[in-house]
């Protein structure tokens, strides 16, 4: 019966953080620096899910993250340099930064909980826009380099600057401090 109760509230909790990784991956695509990078905090949700529910279930909110890309503003001009490109390297992206800070979470659970989670915090984006950085040199390469050269830039800085930049510090910095600062609230509520 306990296995059983236990799975329930894990759906519940996978169901709710589901639909909060939904909310904020739309949300996210309005809030702008710069005409490119939008402000998300889509994974944050993702490493949640990785401490509370596992790295399968991790998997599928940066899966569902992926998904609900294709819903905003910022899909239109990816898709519109490659379908197939954007379709693979979204959800590979999405898919893999959850199921690598699930797999580092749970690796690193038993040693200290803290340490997990922040560690799972870093994971996440770097996993994230690791992937990202790999599609756009095989899938965007064309549209890249002529930026870069209408820049005066070389490839890595304007790939750095234009594409990852403010997001990716953004993303690191929120997930390092809400991610543990949430899981202990939560973990907090449930000992009660």
């Amino acid at each position: 019966m306990q296995k059983t109760r236990m799975s329930t509230q894990k759906l519940a909790l996978l169901s709710l953080l589901t639909a909060i990784t939904a909310i904020l991956s739309y949300m996210g695509g309005f809030i702008k620096i710069g005409s490119l990078a939008s402000i998300s905090l889509t994974l944050i949700p993702v490493v949640l899910g990785a401490a509370l529910c596992g790295p399968l279930s991790a998997a599928w909110l940066g899966g569902v993250a992926g998904a609900i890309f294709f819903t905003t503003a910022d899909a239109v001009f990816w898709v519109g340099l490659s379908l197939h490109g954007t379709i693979i390297t979204v959800m590979v992206k999405g898919i893999l930064s959850g199921l690598f800070a699930g797999l580092c979470y749970k690796w690193l659970e038993k040693v200290n909980r803290y340490l997990a989670v922040v560690v799972s915090a870093i994971v996440c984006p770097v996993v994230n826009t690791g992937i990202f950085l790999i599609g756009c040199l095989i899938f965007f390469m064309d549209t890249i380099q002529s930026g870069a050269v209408a820049e005066g830039m070389s490839l890595w800085g304007y790939l750095l600057i234009f594409f990852v930049g403010l997001n990716f510090v953004f993303e690191l910095l929120s997930n390092i401090i809400f991610s543990p600062v949430i899981l202990r609230l939560i973990n907090i509520r449930n000992k009660k």
